[in-house]
């Protein structure tokens, strides 16, 4: 059984630092503003948290499912930082998980989140301060970019770093971004009626359109 040399948990200071740099680059780019706005980043940044309190500092999941890790897998050292990447343990995959399969793909979805909450930004700032629609960026092609891009950053922690909190959180803020979208729709059809709903009907809900945006030009 292979021991780290440095301790893997109880590293707080790893805690602390990486949930603020993760929570504020998000806040950067969301800004929240209404309580629906708060209620969206409230929910990602306790996901955050409760991640990286397992990450760096206890190991809830692997202290409650140690019995049954231990048995089937005995040659896994469990308190190293490895093991908790529990998707290369269960599934017997060898090597480095950090340079797994599942780690880059886990990658590609935060880099998508992230982007897609960068690009989603601009284009809703600029249309609120104008008291418009935001019909352009990633508006023209999915009508809830910002709660898209939430949820590819979450799917992409849960593939690099699975815990049982954060599975059990995902399919709760998953739902809960569904019901604010409703919401959010509710509030917009009011605000801007007939035009709304030529933007709803052209533009789909979660999935992008890949083509270009020329159904809204009129609109921007």
């Amino acid at each position: 059984m292979n021991h780290d040399t440095a301790p893997a948990y109880g590293l707080w200071s790893l805690v602390i630092i990486n949930s603020a740099v993760f929570i504020i680059f998000a806040f950067s780019f969301t800004k929240p503003r209404s309580a629906r706005d708060w209620r969206s980043f409230g929910a990602f940044s306790g996901f955050i948290l409760a991640l990286f309190t397992e990450m760096y500092g206890f190991p809830l999941t692997i202290y409650l499912l140690s019995g049954w890790l231990q048995t089937r897998y005995p040659s896994v050292d469990l308190m190293s930082h490895d093991a908790g990447h529990l998707w290369n343990t269960i599934f017997g995959l060898s090597g480095d998980p950090h340079f797994g399969v599942l780690h880059l793909l886990s990658t590609l979805l935060l880099i998508a989140g992230f982007g897609l909450l960068s690009w989603a930004w601009p284009h809703l700032h600029a249309a609120q301060r104008r008291d418009k629609l935001a019909v352009t960026g990633p508006y023209a092609r999915i009508r809830h970019p910002q709660y898209v891009g939430f949820i590819l950053i979450m799917a992409g922690f849960l593939l690099q770093w699975p815990t049982l909190l954060t599975l059990l959180m995902f399919p709760v803020l998953v739902f809960m971004y569904v019901r604010l979208a409703a919401s959010e729709e509710a509030t917009m059809r009011r605000e801007f009626g007939a035009d709304y709903d030529r933007y709803t009907a052209a533009t789909p809900r979660w999935f992008p359109h890949l083509s270009g945006p020329d159904h809204l030009e009129g609109q921007a």
